[in-house]
């Protein structure tokens, strides 16, 4: 695997975002189409009526909350959470209801220690693809993708794997230049540990938008965003630095599941298409 990877093809394989950047490599993982970047209207990602949700296992039933219908993420209008064209906000620029906005959204990551649901992801090129994750902190996340995707994203703490099941390969990243450890870190405080750039609100979300700087790859960001009444993880965008859209929406969030380590192991001597 050549040089350092990019964060754009790294985004193109699985990670939306993977709260969602950074300056993740030239990676040969799973090739999707990149078409120009459509126009980031508040619009709805797909026109398709929902999917209903999976059904929860029998087992875990009593435990889990009631199953959500699928999200249509939105894709959000970057350009008005930025300012338009203006330069991008300085830290003392947030007023005291932002900053208090910053802190919710912060108390509200750092206190989740473990959490499974299911997602629905929307790439540059408008295609869905949907399936289950689950996150245990610090540093552990899965996420398995429904069929016919062959893909699986894993991170053990130390480092992220994309693996390809059909193809039986998989590829390694430092968990530390990926947007995964924003929401992996035990605790966060979005002020202080990463370089804000926008802090919005309105009746449904909570809009916080993350900026990193690379000497090599160019910026990239990341927009979490976080229901305005129940203060839940819904959806995270990550823009790559030649401005294509990744989305991960997320729901039937389960904070209470007990999650099996075995989940979150990678093999990194022998990949023969298994399940770790």
């Amino acid at each position: 695997m050549p040089g350092i990877p990019a964060f754009a093809n790294w985004q193109r394989v699985t990670l939306a975002a993977v709260f969602v950047a950074a300056s993740i490599a030239q990676a040969q993982a799973v090739p999707l189409p990149r078409p120009a970047p459509k126009a980031r209207d508040m619009q709805v990602a797909a026109s398709e009526p929902a999917a209903p949700a999976p059904p929860a296992s029998t087992s875990n039933a009593s435990r889990q909350p009631a199953s959500e219908p699928m999200p249509n993420p939105i894709m959000p209008t970057l350009k008005k959470l930025f300012g338009g064209d203006s330069p991008a906000p300085k830290l003392q620029a947030f007023d005291a209801n932002q900053r208090a906005l910053a802190d919710k959204v912060s108390a509200y990551l750092s206190s989740l220690q473990n959490l499974s649901g299911n997602f629905v992801q929307v790439g540059p090129d408008g295609s869905r693809t949907t399936g289950n994750f689950y996150l245990q902190k610090p540093g552990k996340i899965r996420f398995e993708y429904d069929d016919p995707s062959p893909i699986a994203l894993v991170a053990d703490g130390t480092s992220v794997i994309v693996r390809d099941r059909r193809l039986a390969t998989q590829d390694v990243y430092p968990l530390s230049q990926t947007p995964l450890r924003y929401l992996l870190a035990s605790k966060l405080d979005l002020l202080r540990d990463t370089n804000v750039t926008s802090i919005s609100a309105d009746d449904l979300y909570i809009s916080i938008t993350i900026e990193e700087k690379q000497a090599v790859t160019g910026t990239s960001r990341l927009t979490l965003m976080v229901g305005a009444k129940d203060g839940k993880l819904k959806q995270w965008t990550v823009t790559d630095p030649q401005g294509y859209d990744t989305t991960v929406a997320v729901y039937n969030l389960d904070t209470t599941k007990k999650l099996d380590p075995a989940l979150f192991k990678i093999d990194y001597t022998n990949y023969q298409g298994g399940s770790n």
